[in-house]
């Protein structure tokens, strides 16, 4: 079967996912924006950065497969996937960006990230810093764990890539 890891980054958390899961299996990663030829493949990983309610590259990529591919989807982000809400959110994301056959067959996962404020392009700053504006207005009370970690971390590096995250994905692999 062949297989093939295709990821969709924006400040690299995702893409040192994607490559080192590459070096734990021995398949290619590509960028989503370079991959080639995915219908020669049986079964496609798709690692995609979480940023403003989607996936990076996931809709476009799904796009170009067809109905007997299998895709193995891999989400990376900041929030807490631990946290069921925050796992419910993420799914119902993907769900507005892939056809139900896609999402249904699916096997998916979700890592966490990381987030230096200093390396964030001007859209995503503006983005953040109102989303930070508007979650340090709410109660106490009516904080979710995302929007309680975004107030412990806002502004700051937090690095919260776990490669040990990845074995699950292994196992389903080999």
């Amino acid at each position: 079967m062949k297989t093939l890891i295709i990821y969709g980054s924006q400040y690299g958390s995702t893409k040192r996912y994607a490559e080192r899961l590459a070096e734990m299996t021995g398949i290619e990663a590509v960028d989503y924006k370079d991959a080639k030829n995915i219908n020669d493949y049986d079964k496609i990983i798709y690692l995609g950065a979480l940023y403003a309610g989607g996936v990076t590259g996931l809709k476009k990529t799904v796009g170009r497969l067809s109905s007997n591919q299998e895709l193995i989807i891999v989400t990376v982000g900041l929030a807490d996937p631990t946290d069921s809400e925050n796992a419910i959110n993420i799914r119902n994301s993907i769900k507005t960006q892939i056809p139900s056959e896609f999402y249904d067959e699916s096997k998916i996962f979700h890592l966490r990230g990381a987030i230096d404020y200093s390396q964030l392009g001007l859209k995503h700053k503006v983005m953040m810093s109102l989303l930070h504006s508007k979650v340090s207005k709410m109660p106490e009370s009516e904080l979710n764990a995302e929007a309680k970690a975004m107030l412990e971390t806002y502004g700051q590096k937090v690095d919260f890539v776990d490669f040990t995250s990845l074995e699950k994905i292994v196992n389903i692999l080999l």
